[in-house]
């Protein structure tokens, strides 16, 4: 039985879906750090943004609980990465993932992560740009990197809300 939703969030995107998905399932919502106080093993929907292909704190969540969902927030609209994610992550096949777009704001980019977006930035601004027939979905990320954007809606989260009410 799925008894919280533990996240780890960067610029706050993964927090929002945590918490949206909390009121709507009635599951508690804590941080990977807040989830110390749960029994190893408890079974749990993680959610993590993605860094580099990778679900962020994904491996100290697997070492303590049992996951049974994952959601993976990211830039990119849902429905392409899912087998990237799987593999960088080396998620068992039983588990579903759940792609959410979170978004993003430079304003709330800091370090080492705002030197990578920078330079993903100006690499994939640079392709888009001089590509002349973008899609409404490549022009959406052109604009997000350009200006920011939080993408964070309840609708994102149905196929989830629907895993949850049905495990």
């Amino acid at each position: 039985m799925i008894e919280a939703i533990v996240y780890s969030s960067y610029a706050g995107h993964t927090q929002m879906f945590a918490k949206l998905l909390g009121k709507e399932t009635g599951l508690k919502v804590l941080s990977l750090d807040e989830a110390k106080a749960l029994k190893e093993g408890t079974e749990i929907v993680y959610l993590g943004w993605l860094v580099g292909g990778n679900v962020a704190n994904y491996e100290k969540a697997v070492k303590r609980f049992r996951i049974v969902a994952v959601g993976a927030v990211g830039m990119s609209a849902p429905g392409k990465q899912e087998p990237d994610i799987r593999k960088s992550n080396k998620l068992p096949d039983e588990v579903p993932v759940f792609e959410l777009q979170g978004g993003y704001e430079p304003d709330k980019v800091h370090g080492i992560y705002k030197l990578m977006m920078k330079m993903m930035g100006g690499l994939i601004g640079k392709q888009l740009r001089a590509k002349p027939d973008r899609t409404p979905e490549e022009d959406e990320m052109l604009e997000m990197m350009k200006s920011g954007k939080n993408c964070v809606t309840g609708e994102q989260l149905a196929p989830l809300v629907n895993f949850i009410r049905e495990a």
